[in-house]
């Protein structure tokens, strides 16, 4: 290892995937609701918290109406 690098030549560009950044939270989700997003992730492969954020950015993408109904 060299103690001394040349950063001079180096091309720094701006990081393509900056817009699409994450942020880390808390939330609360119930049981059964986690359960059927594993059961999805084991049958696509991909983990289930990044099923569970594909899910929501689909949407807020389409500008989804939530339709609650108490009873």
């Amino acid at each position: 290892m060299r103690e001394e690098y040349d950063i001079t030549s180096l091309n720094p560009r701006k990081n393509p995937y900056a817009k699409r950044l994450k942020k880390q939270i808390t939330i609360n989700i119930d049981n059964d609701t986690i359960d059927y997003f594993r059961e999805q992730s084991e049958r696509t492969g991909l983990p289930y918290q990044t099923l569970i954020n594909l899910y929501l950015a689909d949407c807020a993408s389409a500008r989804r109406k939530l339709k609650l109904s108490w009873g």
